[in-house]
């Protein structure tokens, strides 16, 4: 259903989310060419579901999950309070399309994407309400035309909206998928973006439309170009090892995971973005000038990407 967007229009993003991810799950499972998402719907108790979509032992993908809840309730958990007090006491609604994909092949990188919207609202006053989301890649043996590509449709969506948003959101997710504990950024980056509502809902809501509309265009290049190379047993066991660090994000880091745990919110549908198969050696390092060495070392320090300097 298409509806014009109005002030606040709940609607309208709930019916754009559910459409975005059904053409994301039709073109992954299309470009995967063998295995498809099983879907599998869920009620909370507190209020609202959502539907959860995964696949598993795909052509291409070890694992995926593409997953689209619409949660709502009376009270709000501590990690959305605790910097904004003015949400206590308030009706919310929290909804969005959130997904990772996992691909078998080491030189196919994960990437994650999400798109959300919440809405706190009572009786006697305005509502807080706005955007977020973005989406990032994490390469294991990374290529620079991969990284470049990614971030030259991440500008491009961002074009329309001023000079100024690709550089800042990029910023952004440069700093946020960060693990502190390692002092080592999560991947390569792209767009990260939160408490959007300074443009006014409309414009708000357009902008988070490019942001999920580009997901695809950003991705489908990257896999084509590198799902025929074959690999070997060392780099599928360097890749695994990687993997951990994208768990200790999630499980250390990531405020959605914190707001959905804490909020009551389906556990595996939330911890669907967990790698199939992860590996912790003790103080690995890797061989100085190998290619695992040259990930950390020169691709993963935030750079820009389109002008060329680091």
């Amino acid at each position: 259903m298409n509806r014009t967007p109005t002030a606040t229009d709940v609607a309208a993003v709930k019916d754009y989310l559910m459409a975005l991810q059904d053409r994301i799950c039709a073109a992954l499972q299309a470009a995967d060419g063998g295995g498809c998402f099983v879907e599998d719907s869920w009620e909370r108790p507190g209020g609202g579901g959502g539907r959860s979509r995964i696949m598993e032992q795909g052509a291409v993908l070890e694992k995926g999950g593409v997953g689209f809840s619409h949660v709502f309730g009376d009270g709000m958990p501590p990690s959305a309070t605790a910097h904004r007090p003015e949400l206590a006491g308030r009706h919310f609604q929290a909804m969005g399309v959130s997904l990772v994909m996992h691909p078998d092949n080491p030189h196919i990188p994960t990437s994650h994407a999400n798109v959300r919207f919440f809405i706190a609202e009572k009786a006697d006053a305005d509502p807080v309400w706005w955007f977020g989301g973005g989406f990032d890649l994490t390469p294991y043996y990374a290529n620079e035309a991969d990284c470049v590509h990614w971030h030259r449709v991440a500008r491009d969506a961002c074009a329309p909206f001023g000079d100024d948003v690709y550089p800042r959101y990029k910023a952004w997710c440069d700093e946020y998928f960060f693990l502190k504990h390692r002092n080592e950024a999560r991947g390569i980056g792209g767009l990260f973006f939160d408490d959007l509502n300074e443009w006014g809902f409309e414009r708000s809501f357009a902008f988070l439309r490019a942001i999920g509309d580009a997901y695809i265009e950003a991705y489908l290049p990257i896999i084509e170009r590198r799902r025929h190379l074959s690999w070997t047993a060392e780099q599928k066991a360097f890749q695994e090892y990687r993997r951990g660090r994208y768990v200790e994000f999630n499980l250390v880091w990531d405020r959605g995971t914190l707001f959905g745990l804490q909020t009551g919110g389906r556990t595996e549908s939330i911890l669907m973005s967990l790698p199939p198969t992860v590996r912790w050696g003790y103080n690995w390092q890797a061989a100085p000038g190998s290619p695992e060495a040259r990930l950390v070392d020169e691709f993963l320090p935030p750079r820009d990407w389109l002008g060329g300097s680091h």
